[in-house]
This record gives C-alpha cells, structure tokens and sequence, in this order.
C-alpha cells in the first residue's frame, strides 16, 4: 500500500491550544527515580524468572520464563526508546547511560542510532517519508498472512533473520581488509556482545550457564519479534493517514496485556505521539487530561489488542 505524504500542517498537533501551561509542565516532568524504578522492575521480572526456571526446571517453568523474559525484553527496549526520547533521568548525560548500558545492549541495540532514525518516524509519521511505514503499510491483510508472520516469528526465522543482516552491516562490505572489518564490527557491536558475554559469565559463576542461551537469547529470537509485531500492529496500522489526530493509535490495556504485550505504558501510543517528550509514565496522565478537556474523542482508541488485530486481518 502506498500512502502519499499529507500537508506538514495536517501532521502536527500543538496540544497547547488544549491543555494549560501548569498541566504541560506537569506532564513533561522527568523523574531519574521513576527511571531507574523502571529498569529495575523489568530486569527484576527477567532475573526472576531464570531464577524460577533454575530452581525448578520443567517444561512448564521454561516456558513460563521464555514468554515473560521475551516480554521484558520487549520492556527494555521500550525503555531504550523511552531513553532515545530523554525521559529515563532528569540529566540526561545519565540517561543516555542508563538507556545504552542497561537497556540497549543487552537486547543488541543502541540508543544514538535509534534515536536518529525514530526522530524521523515522528517527524513523517504515517507518510512515505516515514521509516516505520513499512510496519504499518501491508495492512489490513489476511488472517493467514498475520499468522505466517507471527508463526516465522515463534519459530526464531524472524529474529535470525534480523540478527544475520545485524552481523553483515556490522562486518561493512566484502571486500573490506580483515583488520579495517574487524574495528568496524567492534564499533558497532562491540559493546553489546560485552554486555551479553557479562551476563554470560554472570549465570556461570552462578552455575546455570544454560540459562543465557535458553532464556535469553532464545526469547529475544521468538516471543520477543511476536509481540514486537503485535505492538507495531497496534500502534500504526489501519490508520487514516490524513489524519492529525490519529496518525497512531492508543490501545486499552488490562493487566495481562501490559504483562505480556504493552510494558512501561506503551499502549498510551497517540498520546505519545502528540507530545513526544512526556516521559512514558506520565502518557496516562495526559491521556485522562485529554479525556476532561473533551479531545479524546477525536483520538484513535480500541479496546484491546485483540480489537487492533482483528482490524489488522480483515482483508
């Protein structure tokens, strides 16, 4: 699907025609401690769950792990994101750390250059300038066309795929003296595999070894692209795209969804849009001002995640 690119002004929403100064300023202001708390909760959840697997390792229990585990990994890259937009400290020299060491690396990430790249969906979101288009174009499609994806997903043919293009761009060209690629690979990822070789060793030195490749590295290869699709669904997909007000959608979440699908409020996604400094636990905030001030009716908003997906599969 090909959607040509509205007015600049039909894409931009200035909410301070709608919201006091006193609320704004309440909305966009940063606390370094609901940062940190954040990833602290989510790699508390990951360590958790291997420490379950561990103590009593069964089918039930490994799965049980892999589907939470994959889901926080899912968290911490939206704390990577929330760390790219400047919201997980007040200074951000700090949350630039914070979001790199302990958010983007481990999940094979970085920060700065997502950073470049997001700024620009937000700039052209829904547009053909929009990097993120192709998330969002193929659909509505087919049930069975979402269910070969996500089964490519569950399977790792997904995540494998996205780790060997990762590697090949890393490497630079063929071609390229061994030495000249090698700095090039370490540059590009040489932090992360630090990162990863830490938590390596830290579960051998604990005597669980097997946990990095079971419940780390194989969540971040299948459930982790499932919902990863799913939230990508959700957000963007079926969509007007001349539409100020719902160039993204906003997806109500109970506590199994954020469990398992919409970590660290990511559901509150057209508020996000709207305003995209106001750190990611202050969007329900924004999104109950929105609600008083009479704007939310305007908004792209579902009930579930299953709503979104059935929009999503009804070609």
């Amino acid at each position: 699907m090909t959607r040509a690119a509205p007015p600049a002004e039909l894409r931009r929403i200035n909410l301070h025609h709608h919201l006091t100064r006193e609320q704004i300023l309440a909305v966009r202001k940063r606390s370094t401690l609901r940062g940190i708390g954040m990833i602290l909760h989510c790699w508390g959840a990951i360590v958790a769950m291997m420490a379950l697997a561990a103590l009593w390792p069964n089918p039930l229990t490994i799965l049980l792990a892999i589907i939470v585990i994959g889901s926080r990994q899912l968290g911490l890259a939206i704390l990577l994101h929330e760390g790219a937009h400047g919201g997980l400290a007040a200074n951000q020299k700090l949350n630039l750390w914070l979001s790199q060491w302990l958010c983007a690396y481990p999940v094979f990430g970085d920060t700065l250059s997502y950073r470049h790249y997001h700024m620009q969906h937000h700039a052209h979101a829904q547009t053909t300038q929009d990097p993120d288009i192709v998330l969002s174009a193929p659909f509505p499609t087919t049930r069975a066309s979402i269910r070969r994806k996500l089964v490519r997903d569950l399977t790792g043919q997904t995540g494998f795929k996205q780790r060997r293009a990762q590697i090949a761009a890393a490497l630079g060209r063929p071609g390229t003296p061994f030495v000249t690629r090698l700095w090039m690979f370490a540059g590009s990822m040489g932090r992360q595999l630090f990162m990863n070789l830490l938590l390596l060793g830290i579960l051998t030195a604990a005597g669980h070894w097997w946990l990095y490749p079971l419940l780390w590295i194989l969540p971040l290869l299948t459930w982790y692209q499932a919902v990863t699709r799913i939230r990508n669904i959700a957000e963007h997909a079926v969509l007007p795209h001349a539409d100020p007000w719902r160039v993204a959608r906003t997806t109500r979440a109970g506590w199994i969804a954020r469990t398992f699908l919409a970590p660290y409020y990511v559901n509150y996604h057209a508020e996000h849009h709207f305003m995209l400094y106001v750190p990611c636990y202050r969007l329900k905030t924004l999104h109950r001002l929105l609600v008083d001030n009479g704007i939310v009716d305007r908004m792209e908003i579902q009930p579930g995640y299953r709503a979104t997906m059935r929009m999503a599969a009804s070609a």
